[in-house]
């Protein structure tokens, strides 16, 4: 498997260094979590508050993953300044949600998804390329941080629905932006990206034309349809799933589903650094995904499930879905470095998440019920394990080079 090029690497390079330096990262990623999931707890207030139908209930998820996708096109070009200028970008949609009508609610999330996409792509290649013999469990670190600020969110919508949800904003705007300061401290990596894609060549052709892409053909167009599922599925499960479980039995609480939505998450990513000693990445990633898969038939296809049943459930999901980004991460990542053009490939998944959510509120609209809307996810999952062959497959070391 090809390994980070050692141009990218300093002299005198430290592991253990290296990762401390990455705190700005892991501390914006617990702002980003909470950021990036809000929509889910908030939903149901929202729609009561706009008098709204699920379909365009969907359309907010697709704003604010269209920004997503932006943000994340140019995201590889400055690492540094993604992170910095992404999270002040965010704060500011977020400070904005308070006095937004359903109409310019719109814009207000698409500023929250541009700075996401920006931050949120440039940690996963900081992380992902730092240190790479600890590329995988650095990752997966990195997105325990981002759980946990995914776990925070609807315990904060919680508290602030006596008050009114304007406070959760303005909670949130304060946090992020208290996160571009300090990712201030990050060290300038302005031109990692063009010193990686450089040296990612032989040194018998370094003076040929560098690649202009990250990956061949096919299996760049399969991590980009990768990462586009991925990102759709959980959010759609995350976003979709309180509303679900309301509807199905009116003694559960959205937040409460989002919380142990998000709480099992954060253990599964943590489960991943000790599973990842006692099996392959590549039967835990196949593992993960028939699991997904055998959780979202149940949703789709029972018609009265209990409390307890919705809860296990949701749990059962949150853990099969959170090895599968840290791997999938780890699979492109190894092949392609920190490539200029990666941004593209991130910037696809944004646009799942745009999409698949948004495909679930249509369906669930059409087909008077959220069990039809949870087909799209389920089919998503499918998708994926049809996909896990190249996705897995370890390139061949001269012909990757």
């Amino acid at each position: 498997m090809q390994q980070i090029p050692s141009a990218s690497i300093p002299p005198g390079h430290n592991p253990a260094r290296s990762s401390r330096a990455l705190f700005p990262v892991f501390f914006y990623f617990v702002a980003a979590g909470i950021a990036t999931v809000m929509l889910g707890p908030l939903l149901p207030a929202l729609i009561q508050r706009w008098h709204i139908q699920d379909a365009q209930a969907g359309a907010l998820f697709t704003a604010g993953f269209v920004g997503q996708f932006c943000g994340a096109w140019f995201a590889t070009r400055n690492l540094r300044a993604s992170v910095l200028y992404g999270s002040a970008i965010s704060a500011a949609g977020c400070a904005a949600m308070p006095w937004a009508g359903f109409g310019t609610a719109h814009i207000a999330l698409f500023c929250v998804g541009f700075g996401l996409g920006a931050g949120l792509t440039a940690g996963n290649v900081i992380a992902g390329t730092t240190v790479p013999s600890s590329r995988a469990r650095l990752i997966a670190i990195l997105n325990v941080a981002w759980g946990i600020g995914a776990i925070a969110c609807p315990i904060l919508v919680r508290l602030s629905s006596v008050g009114g949800i304007q406070h959760f904003f303005f909670a949130t705007a304060a946090f992020l932006a208290l996160t571009s300061l300090v990712s201030l401290t990050l060290p300038n990596t302005a031109q990692q990206a063009n010193l990686t894609e450089r040296s990612s060549r032989p040194a018998s052709s370094a003076s040929s034309a560098r690649p202009r892409m990250p990956l061949p053909p096919v299996p760049l167009f399969v991590f980009g349809a990768a990462a586009f599922l991925y990102i759709g599925i959980e959010n759609s499960l995350g976003g979709w799933l309180p509303s679900y479980a309301v509807r199905a039995d009116p003694t559960l609480h959205a937040s409460s589903i989002s919380t142990y939505f998000w709480i099992a998450e954060l253990t599964g990513r943590i489960l991943i650094t000790v599973l990842m000693t006692m099996l392959s990445e590549t039967t835990l990633y196949r593992i993960c995904l028939g699991l997904l898969i055998f959780t979202q038939i149940l949703l789709s296809t029972t018609a009265h499930i209990s409390a307890a049943g919705i809860v296990v459930l949701t749990v059962l999901t949150a853990l099969s879905l959170a090895p599968l980004y840290p791997l999938l991460m780890s699979f492109l990542l190894a092949r392609t470095g920190n490539h200029a053009r990666l941004g593209a490939l991130f910037a696809t998944a944004s646009f799942g998440g745009a999409t698949l959510p948004w495909l679930t509120g249509i369906f669930s609209t059409h087909f008077h019920g959220l069990r039809a809307g949870l087909l799209v996810p389920s089919a998503g999952a499918v998708l994926l394990l049809l996909l896990s062959a190249i996705i897995t497959a370890k390139p061949n070391a001269p012909s990757e080079a």
